[in-house]
This record gives C-alpha cells, sequence and structure tokens, in this order.
C-alpha cells in the first residue's frame, strides 16, 4: 500500500550574501521531520569566480549540521580546528555539541568542467543526552557516500545518512535516521518500504516528478504520512531526475529553537548565547592562504 501525502509546500528566500537560498524547513506545516529540523537549499547557479576564506563564521550548539554539495567544492572551517574541502557528491558532517563556531564556503569543482553550484545544509536535532558532548567533524567525499545502483539501469541510491539494505553511511546516528539521495534516468521508477511510525518527507531540487501518483516540481517539499506503506518515485519526463527522502523516527523531547541553537528549554537558550558571548566557543583560526 502506498503512503499518503499529507501536504506539499515551497520555500521562501532566505538569501545569505550573494546566495540565493530557499528555507525548505521550518515552513508553515512542518517544523521538524524526525530529527531534521532546518533544510536550506541553495539552487543551481553558475560562479564565475573561486572566492578564498569563508563567507561568514556563526556558532552552532545542540545540533549537527549536514551540507550535501550536489555540485561544487564545499570548504568547512571551524573553532575546534577542522579544516577541509569535498566537492560535488560529498557531504560535510559537523557535530556541534556544546558548542562551536563554524563558517563555510562554496565554490564551483574545479575537478569538473562545469562552474555550477547546487547544495543543501540540514540541521539535525541531537537528543538532550548528546547536546553536552564534544564537538566532532566529518568530511566524507563523494566516493565514501555508500551508493547503490538501481535494477534495470534505473539510477542509483545513496545513504547519505542511515542505512538502506547494505549501504551503511559513516555519519554517526543518534536515533533512527535517514537521509537518501535517488537519482532516476528518465522514464524509470523506483519504490522503497517505511515502517510504520516513521516520519518522512522528500524534496524536489529541480526538474519534475511523480510521487506516489501525484506530481511535484522542483523546489517542492512533500511530507508523507505516517503509515507503513511505500513511496514510489517515478520519472516520466526525458531528462534524469533526483529527489531527497529524509526522516525517521519522531524527536519526542522539547524543541525549542532561537537563531542557530536547538535546545530543550528556553533556560538552555539563554545559557547558549551567554556562552558564546564568554567566548566559550573558542575561534576559528583560517589557513594562513586564506587570510
Amino acid at each position: 500500500m502506498k503512503k499518503q501525502i499529507s501536504f506539499s509546500t515551497k520555500g521562501r528566500r532566505a538569501d545569505v550574501g550573494p546566495w540565493t537560498i530557499m528555507r525548505i524547513m521550518p515552513n508553515r506545516y512542518a517544523g521538524k521531520v524526525g530529527s531534521f529540523v532546518f533544510l536550506d537549499h541553495l539552487p543551481p547557479m553558475l560562479k564565475e569566480k573561486v572566492h578564498s576564506g569563508g563567507m561568514g563564521a556563526h556558532p552552532h550548539r545542540g545540533i549537527a549540521t549536514l551540507s550535501y554539495i550536489l555540485q561544487g567544492q564545499n570548504e568547512h572551517f571551524d573553532s575546534a580546528g577542522n579544516h577541509a574541502k569535498v566537492s560535488s557528491g560529498g557531504a560535510q558532517w559537523m557535530k556541534a555539541g556544546n558548542g562551536i563556531i563554524h563558517d563555510e564556503n562554496l565554490n564551483y569543482d574545479a575537478e569538473t568542467d562545469s562552474k555550477m553550484v547546487h547544495s543543501f545544509q540540514f540541521w539535525i536535532n541531537l537528543p538532550a543526552k548528546n547536546k553536552a558532548e564534544t564537538p566532532e567533524y566529518l568530511a566524507i567525499q563523494a566516493t565514501d557516500v555508500p551508493k547503490k545502483e538501481l535494477p534495470d539501469e534505473s539510477g542509483f541510491i545513496k545513504a547519505v545518512v542511515g542505512n538502506y539494505e547494505d549501504l551503511s553511511s559513516k555519519i554517526p546516528n543518534y536515533s533512527e535516521q535517514f537521509m537518501y539521495h535517488i537519482h532516476l534516468q528518465a522514464g524509470k521508477q523506483f519504490s522503497i518500504k517505511m515502517a510504520g511510525n516513521t516520519e518522512v518527507a522528500a524534496f524536489v531540487p529541480a526538474g519534475k516528478v511523480m510521487l506516489n501518483d501525484s506530481e511535484f516540481e522542483a523546489g517542492e517539499f512533500i511530507e508523507f504520512d505516517r503509515k507503513a506503506g511505500e513511496i514510489e518515485i517515478k520519472n516520466s519526463s526525458q531528462a534524469e531526475i533526483d529527489v531527497l527522502l529524509f526522516g525517521g523516527e519522531e524527536y519526542t523531547e522539547p524543541v525549542v529553537a532561537e537563531g542557530p541553537f536547538v535546545m530543550n528549554s528556553q533556560e538552555e537558550i539563554v545559557q547558549a548565547y551567554e556562552d558564546f558571548y564568554a567566548g566559550k566557543y573558542d575561534k576559528i583560526v583560517y589557513p594562513v592562504s586564506d587570510q
């Protein structure tokens, strides 16, 4: 039986500097899907020049950030001393834990012929017991993102977060959670089964796609019911398409979000700000070449 679609919606503009950003979640219908509490989409755009250094340092506490790069090269800096570049198809994961300052920059991927950039940033809410832990960071190149070819040369599925059949992401799971990148060739389809009580949403980065017999277009966020069932994805177009599926078990602890912090109470939010202004998150030491 196919899962029912609860609603669909589009994001709102939330530009950052020169970037055109669409804030997909939270939205007027959903504040979270499983442990995912935030999604920004940077739609495909042409970037002619390479920018060195970061685009604006800022703090986080209580969450893990996940940057997934469809096209381009994402550079990461943080106050724990981590610095790495991840190219098209890769991911950057950072557990903010008890507080960190980070910065990012997206340039085109010099190893490809394209100067297009296209990426996503998710925030994954941590359980209360993990919010006070030491920050951690992972740079996951495209070759290290678990990937499986679909039958009949239909396309592929990547387990960016979580598990799918024999695929297992390197990103730690503090609860049952997943984020899949599904790529379908023209005229192909794919079905995936979801267990009951699983919160799941889809996002369409570009083009049009059929989800459980309803058509959706680029920029749409679609949430499904929590009953066990299938999600059928059909590509009836003449071009390749991509779909992101993400979610997991319900986050049942209180969620209090303000600015860059996601905690379990307003008191914890106040403490997060006080610790930041007191300098307890340290500071980023940028590589000399980026000064």
